[in-house]
C-alpha cells in the first residue's frame, strides 16, 4: 500500500519554491501577510485550475469539504474567500508572471529535442497573435472596449515545435495586435510566422536587422516590383516565386531591403494565398509549411480557454485578473512539464482530466497514467514477510 505523499503535493513538489521565494521578495509579495503568504495563494489558486473552481465560494467550500486533508495541499488553515479575493486585489500579478516565465523556461529546456512541426527544421519557430477575451463593462471598467462591453487580448508569442508560450502580454482589447511586434523578443536565426494584421513593413524591418527571419500573409493591395522570380512547382501547388522590393514612398522608407514574395494554391479549398519573408533560401514549400503551422497558436488559445479558468474570473480588478490568467499559464505549463518528467503518453487534455478527480488520492503519479494497478505494487516499507512471489 502506498503511504506517500497525495497527489496535489507531488504536483507541487515538481516547482521550484525557492525561485518563486526570490520573485516573492523582489517585489515584497509577503509583506504584513502573517497567515496567508504568496505560495498559499499560488496553491489556491493551482488547486482551483486544476479542479475547475468556478467561482471564489466554491474554492472555499471545497478546501473546507477535504478537512484533515486540507494540511497536505500546504494550508495550514481554511481559507475563507474573503482571504483569497483580498490576496488577489493586492499581491502583485509580476510576482506569478515572472514565476511561469521560469517555469517555461524549464519547460523549453524538456522539450529542445522535441518538434511537433511537419518540416524538419533546426531553428526555433515562433507563431505570434492574440485572443480577446470579452468582459462585463459594468464589472471591469478598466478594461473599456466598446460602448457596451470591456475586454482584455493576451498576445502571446507561441514555441510551435513544443506548443509552449513563451511570451504573453496582457492588454486592454482597444490595443491594436500590430503595436506589440516591436514587444516581442526577437531570437537571430529563428522564425516568426504572423497572420496579415501584421503587415506594419518598420516592425518587420526591425526582426530583418536583428537576424531573425518573419513569414507574414501579404494584403491583397501590396505595391511592389518584381525583381526575379525563381522556379516554381505547381505540382507542389506554389504559382510563383518572386524576389521584390516595395514600390511605395512609405513601404520603401520603413522596409529599404528585398523581400520575398510566395504565393501558394491549396487544391482542397481551391483558394490561393500570398507570403512574404526575408528568408531567401529555404524552398517555398517549406515557407508555406511553416506558414500552416500558425495554426497551433489557434489551438492552444481554443485549447486554455476551454480547459482553464480565463473567461471567468474570481476577482474585477485588473490585478485579480492577470494573477488568475497568468496562475493558468503556470497550471498549463505544470501539466506540460509532468508530461515529460514521467514520460506520459496521453495529451495534456487526458493528463489534466485524469489530475482534476485525483488530487486528493494517495498514489504514484507516474502509475496513474499507466495501465498497472498501483494497488499491486509492493510496498518498501512493509515489515511483513514475503511466503509468496
Amino acid at each position: 500500500m502506498y503511504t506517500g505523499k497525495i497527489v496535489f503535493s507531488q504536483i507541487m513538489s515538481y516547482l521550484p519554491k525557492y525561485q518563486f521565494l526570490k520573485i516573492v521578495n523582489k517585489y515584497n509579495g509577503d509583506y504584513k501577510s502573517k497567515s496567508f503568504n504568496c505560495w498559499q495563494q499560488f496553491l489556491c489558486m493551482c488547486f482551483a485550475q486544476l479542479t475547475y473552481r468556478e467561482s471564489l465560494r466554491d474554492i472555499e467550500s471545497c478546501i473546507d469539504a477535504i478537512g484533515s486533508k486540507r494540511y497536505h495541499l500546504g494550508l495550514k488553515q481554511r481559507v475563507p474567500k474573503s482571504t483569497l479575493a483580498y490576496a488577489n486585489e493586492t499581491k502583485d500579478w509580476r510576482i506569478y508572471a515572472d514565476f511561469a516565465q521560469v517555469l517555461i523556461q524549464q519547460a523549453l529546456s524538456l522539450y529542445k529535442d522535441d518538434s511537433e512541426l511537419s518540416v524538419d527544421l533546426k531553428n526555433s519557430v515562433y507563431a505570434f497573435d492574440s485572443t480577446t477575451i470579452d468582459l462585463c463593462l459594468t464589472l471591469y471598467p478598466w478594461a473599456h472596449f466598446r460602448k457596451t462591453k470591456s475586454g482584455i487580448k493576451l498576445h502571446t508569442l507561441l514555441d510551435v515545435k513544443c506548443s509552449i508560450p513563451t511570451c504573453i502580454i496582457i492588454t486592454d482589447a482597444l490595443t491594436h495586435d500590430v503595436n506589440l511586434l516591436d514587444q516581442i523578443p526577437v531570437e537571430p536565426g529563428a522564425f516568426y510566422i504572423i497572420d496579415r494584421g501584421y503587415n506594419d513593413f518598420a516592425k518587420l524591418y526591425r526582426i530583418n536587422k536583428q537576424l531573425g527571419y518573419f513569414v507574414v500573409r501579404a494584403k491583397k493591395n501590396l505595391s511592389f516590383n518584381r525583381i526575379y522570380s525563381n522556379k516554381a512547382n505547381r505540382l507542389t501547388g506554389v504559382v510563383c516565386d518572386q524576389t521584390i522590393n516595395f514600390k511605395g514612398f512609405y513601404s520603401q522608407r520603413d522596409y529599404p531591403s528585398k523581400l520575398r514574395r510566395i504565393k501558394l494554391f491549396d487544391s482542397e479549398k481551391q483558394k490561393s494565398i500570398v507570403l512574404l519573408t526575408n528568408n531567401l533560401e529555404l524552398p517555398a514549400e517549406t515557407i508555406g509549411e511553416l506558414y500552416i503551422n500558425r495554426w497551433k497558436i489557434e489551438l492552444f488559445f481554443k485549447w486554455i480557454k476551454q480547459h482553464l479558468r480565463i473567461k471567468a474570473f474570481y476577482g474585477t480588478s485588473e490585478n485579480a485578473v492577470k494573477t488568475q490568467i497568468w496562475i493558468a499559464v503556470c497550471t498549463y505549463v505544470i501539466v506540460a512539464i509532468l508530461k515529460k518528467k514521467l514520460k506520459i503518453e496521453q495529451n495534456l487534455y487526458n493528463i489534466l482530466q485524469v489530475l482534476s478527480i485525483s488530487l486528493f488520492e494517495k498514489m504514484p503519479l507516474n502509475t496513474m497514467f499507466s495501465k498497472n494497478d498501483y494497488n499491486t505494487l509492493k510496498s518498501i516499507n512493509s515489515n511483513s514477510l514475503i511466503l509468496f512471489d
